[in-house]
């Protein structure tokens, strides 16, 4: 892969991870459940999506029924990551979710190479570790009693169900642009979700359907599209350990805009978290 092709995946990577950070800010803005919340982004960004690709006369065929079957699994792992991903900063806190979800780096890095029959990079397995202890750092307590252990329990679950879908994204499905993968990942969850949404915001609620649209558009499909394309010149732990950068993100626009006040241990978190993305990008 040439250089100029790897850095704009990592541009790419580095835009979505700054973008995904302020996706967080929706779970608590937004007074709805997390399943309510994925159903109604994902008919707003399939939508956008389909009204982009159909403009450009873009091609939306797919190639053979394997990869029928491979995007409706992808986008079933995707919905259940969005729903779990946003419930766990519902249960707990933005940092909290962001700081556990982040765990996925290094189930991408012990699953990758299993599918290649590879075994895993010294430096990968020391960088993905670097990655957790900041993760752990960044937790003010662990008690099975508290908000922040569920908060724990469904981001990680979260973080396996994304890490899943991002290596069989990268291997099997990267000939697709990544607008036409989330569109149709998205249609999936759509699928998958509208049938079981227990409320939706009345239409004369201007302001919360605003905010559902800019989470849908901008917020959804923008840099799901973009993460999507830095998985074609990428490896996948390559941009799992980039996107290490998003709980920081997270963590910096809750204390500015929701006033939620980062521990000490956070911050010091953070940093070996952007430290481990910087050293991973640098290699890349």
């Amino acid at each position: 892969m040439s250089s100029p092709a790897k850095n704009k995946g990592l541009f790419n990577v580095h835009a979505a991870g700054l973008i995904f950070g302020g996706t967080s800010l929706f779970s608590k803005a937004i007074d709805l459940s997390a399943l309510d919340m994925t159903a109604i982004r994902s008919v707003i960004a399939v939508s956008l999506l389909f009204i982009i690709l159909r403009w450009r006369k873009q091609s939306l065929v797919l190639a053979s029924n394997k990869h029928v079957l491979l995007m409706i699994i992808t986008g079933a792992l995707l919905g259940l990551h969005w729903i779990t991903y946003f419930h766990a900063m519902q249960v707990s806190s933005i940092a909290i979710g962001m700081i556990a979800l982040f765990t996925y780096p290094m189930i991408t890095i012990l699953l990758e190479p299993l599918l290649k029959g590879e075994k895993p990079q010294p430096a990968d397995i020391f960088c993905g570790l670097l990655v957790i202890f900041g993760v752990f750092l960044m937790v003010p307590k662990f008690s099975l009693d508290s908000e922040v252990t569920l908060g724990i329990l469904w981001g990680v679950f979260s973080a396996l169900l994304f890490s899943v879908r991002n290596v069989i994204q990268r291997h099997y499905l990267s000939q697709y642009g990544g607008e036409v993968s989330i569109m149709y990942q998205g249609a999936v969850i759509v699928l998958m979700t509208l049938f079981f949404v227990n409320e939706m915001p009345p239409i004369e609620n201007t302001y919360i359907w605003v905010q559902l649209l800019v989470l849908g558009a901008v917020f959804t499909a923008l840099p799901h599209t973009l993460f999507a394309k830095g998985l074609r010149t990428l490896n996948a732990k390559t941009v799992s350990l980039v996107s290490c950068l998003q709980p920081v993100y997270g963590t910096i626009f809750a204390f500015i805009i929701l006033k939620e006040q980062p521990a000490l241990t956070t911050l010091v978190g953070g940093a070996i978290i952007v430290l481990a993305a910087a050293w991973e990008t640098y290699r890349a």
